[in-house]
């Protein structure tokens, strides 16, 4: 047993070599496994990227018209959506979208 063993040490080494190095190509930190899951996770992160720099520059577009140059049409949109008001003879209405 032990003389086979040693006829075969080479072959053995190497059987033994490829199988660590394929197992972790697969199922390491660094392998295809891995890599997939980081690649996902990268377009899911740059969606939200996209989204959350939309609402700033929304944000931003809102907070220049209050500041800057005062908006009387967009105080009285805001006026109007927080406040339910409206004015003599006008009949507001909501309507509640359902999500």
């Amino acid at each position: 047993m032990l003389n086979k063993i040693k006829k075969n040490y080479f072959i053995l080494i190497i059987t033994f070599l490829f199988i660590y190095f394929f197992f972790n190509l697969l199922g390491g930190d660094r392998g295809l496994i891995s890599y997939l899951k980081k690649k996902d996770t990268f377009k899911e992160l740059k969606i939200k990227h996209t989204d959350l720099k939309f609402k700033i520059q929304e944000l931003e577009h809102k907070n220049s018209l209050l500041t800057e140059n005062i908006d009387l049409d967009f105080i009285e949109i805001l006026i109007r959506d927080k406040f339910l008001f409206g004015k003599e003879g006008e009949t507001t209405y909501i309507i509640k979208q359902d999500e």
